[in-house]
């Protein structure tokens, strides 16, 4: 029995759909420009303003370029490294800043091994500290060293295990840090220049620097007895800065007026002996004259410092009428 097939089970008509072919001539230029472009844009690199750019032709180093447009050959001819050499670069050691762009500025392992360090006289100390450095020579740092930043933070660290050595762990922690700073900031340039890693080294601050937490309270309470000492020497140099100047201020004045008063009393001696000659020089030459004016000038001196007076009569009987009776002169018979 022969069997009927629904005519929805027939597949439908499809007809060929046809796109349009593009032109020869779009195609040739799309085959053209697209290398064109490809190659315009691998010739041309800007480099930042903090920055220089170090061409390599065939990897080998041809120049260096200052920040701006440049030109190069495409295709990987001549290929471009990014070096920052006008910023100014950073290492910390014992801690970690954080929203750092320099892979270089933080050790990978922070661990306590990096700032424990051993003082000359035998004891701990935890010292931080910054390294402040600017890439100097962008050859060398690129080609003379394998790996310069890490080999700086390595010489960093000798040099200040070489200078914290050579300190006590008062003159670390208290007053030899500016002199450890300087003291290391040179070794570290010095190496820095005998391996030839391109950087010049800027500054070396110490940050913080304690002995370690075993021995933390001891230390401190070591340092309040310095700090007492220093306070109680520093009180006892004030009161004698105070007593002394005017100790001294106090003699002088006894000796000048000792002085003024000896210059008096001789001036004075002086004068009478001058005015004694003179009279006795007058004296020599009339005597009875000289004494009777020296009695007048004398007797001219002391009546008026007596007060008033009256002189009478050793024969007068009657004498109250003639006193007068507001005040009561001395009488001399």
């Amino acid at each position: 029995m022969p069997q009927h097939r629904d005519m929805d089970d027939d597949p439908p008509n499809l007809k060929a759909i046809s796109f349009p072919r593009p032109p020869l001539r779009v195609i040739t230029v799309l085959l053209l420009a697209v290398p064109i472009l490809i190659l315009l844009w691998t010739s041309f690199y800007t480099v930042a303003a903090e920055s220089e750019g170090v061409v390599l032709r065939f990897g080998k180093f041809l120049k260096t370029v200052e920040p701006g447009l440049h030109f190069k050959l495409p295709l990987g001819i001549d290929r471009v490294s990014l070096v920052q050499t006008r910023r100014q670069l950073k290492h910390e050691f014992g801690f970690g800043t954080a929203g750092y762009t320099n892979p270089d500025q933080v050790s990978p392992e922070q661990t306590e091994e990096i700032k424990s360090m051993v003082t000359g006289d035998l004891n701990a100390a935890l010292v931080e500290w910054v390294v402040q450095y600017r890439i100097d020579d962008p050859k060398q740092y690129l080609f003379d060293v394998r790996n310069p930043g890490q080999t700086l933070r390595d010489l960093s660290e000798a040099a200040m295990r070489e200078v914290i050595g050579d300190r006590t762990v008062d003159e670390v922690i208290t007053i030899g840090r500016q002199d450890i700073e300087i003291s290391a900031l040179t070794r570290m340039q010095e190496l820095a220049k005998r391996y030839k890693l391109g950087i010049r080294i800027d500054q070396v601050q110490l940050k913080n620097v304690n002995p370690p937490a075993e021995v933390q309270a001891s230390f401190n309470e070591v340092n309040k007895a310095q700090q007492d000492r220093e306070n109680a020497i520093n009180i006892a140099n004030g009161n004698y800065n105070e007593a002394v100047p005017k100790a001294k201020g106090q003699a002088d004045q006894a000796i000048r007026g000792a002085e003024g008063y000896q210059f008096k009393r001789v001036n004075e001696a002086e004068g009478d002996v001058a005015s004694f000659n003179a009279i006795l020089e007058q004296y020599s030459k009339a005597p009875e004259i000289t004494r009777t004016r020296l009695y007048l000038e004398t007797m001219g001196e002391v009546l008026p410092q007596m007060g008033p007076m009256i002189i009478i009569d050793d024969s007068m009987r009657q004498l109250l009428p003639i006193l007068p009776l507001s005040a009561k002169p001395p009488v001399i018979p």
